[in-house]
């Protein structure tokens, strides 16, 4: 039976996943399809549901991940403590059923995953066992610590990973705030004693690959891992600046992949 599924997030020009599931779709014989919602205010996400009859399910970026959930009736655990949403699961009921469930919107039923951790997590572990800072097991090496470059809705999930991977880690924000640093005060000690450095905003992203976080690259060393959620340029100057110093680089793209598939898994769980 043929489903609809969706990106809902503003802009979108730059967006992998339209592409990348349906292709996925087309080799896998699923009879779906995957479509952009492109929306200036989170606003008119209700009139989406209204207009989709037959969304099955959603992925989230930026700018909604977090003003989505004033829209669901429920949040899995993992999403809850992230505090940020990437993925929706969209169940319709007939009015009786929704005077029982009590829903937010007639006829929906929509709970909120975060499946950015699992992309995320998935992809950067080997490069953090072949940089010594995870075990084989993964257990983290004593006082490892990460700069988590952004405050927004992926540093949320990213946060969350390291904290099961027992990594410490440090904001990094223009904005001064008491529990940030400011990129004027990453001093050569603290860039030491930080040996994962995750850009999570989006400097760099294509058009603008000419840009790159203002971190200093000069105390960048073979022992650091740098890790771009950006994915678009392929090597980004985060990347590039990281590397000439020896660090171990990786971007975005297996953390989007995986975090499609397991969308995918949350969407068609019950089928």
């Amino acid at each position: 039976m043929y489903k609809k599924y969706g990106l809902l997030g503003h802009p979108l020009g730059h967006s992998f996943s339209r592409k990348f599931h349906n292709e996925r779709f087309s080799r896998l014989g699923i009879d779906a399809e995957y479509v952009n919602f492109d929306l200036e205010n989170i606003s008119l996400f209700p009139t989406v549901l209204a207009n989709e009859p037959l969304l099955c399910g959603l992925n989230v970026t930026i700018p909604y991940k977090q003003q989505v959930i004033q829209f669901l009736d429920e949040l899995d655990p993992v999403a809850a403590r992230i505090g940020a949403v990437n993925t929706i699961c969209i169940k319709r009921f007939s009015s009786d059923e929704v005077g029982i469930k009590g829903s937010r919107l007639p006829g929906l039923w929509l709970k909120g995953y975060n499946t950015d951790i699992i992309g995320f997590r998935d992809s950067i572990r080997p490069l953090l066992i072949q940089a010594g800072i995870l075990d084989i097991e993964g257990n983290a090496a004593p006082n490892s610590a990460a700069l988590i470059l952004g405050t927004g809705g992926a540093s949320r999930a990213i946060r969350v990973a390291l904290e099961d991977m027992g990594i410490a880690y440090t904001f990094v924000s223009r904005t001064p705030s008491s529990d940030c640093l400011t990129y004027e005060q990453l001093t050569p000690e603290v860039m030491s004693a930080h040996k994962v450095i995750i850009n999570c905003s989006p400097v760099g992203t294509y058009p603008n690959v000419d840009t790159c976080p203002v971190i200093p690259y000069e105390y960048l060393t073979s022992k650091h891992v740098c890790y771009d959620l950006v994915y678009n340029p392929e090597v980004t100057l985060f990347m590039a600046k990281a590397k000439e110093k020896g660090a171990f680089t990786m971007n975005g793209g297996a953390m989007l992949e995986g975090q499609a598939i397991a969308s995918y898994n949350y969407w068609t769980a019950e089928d």
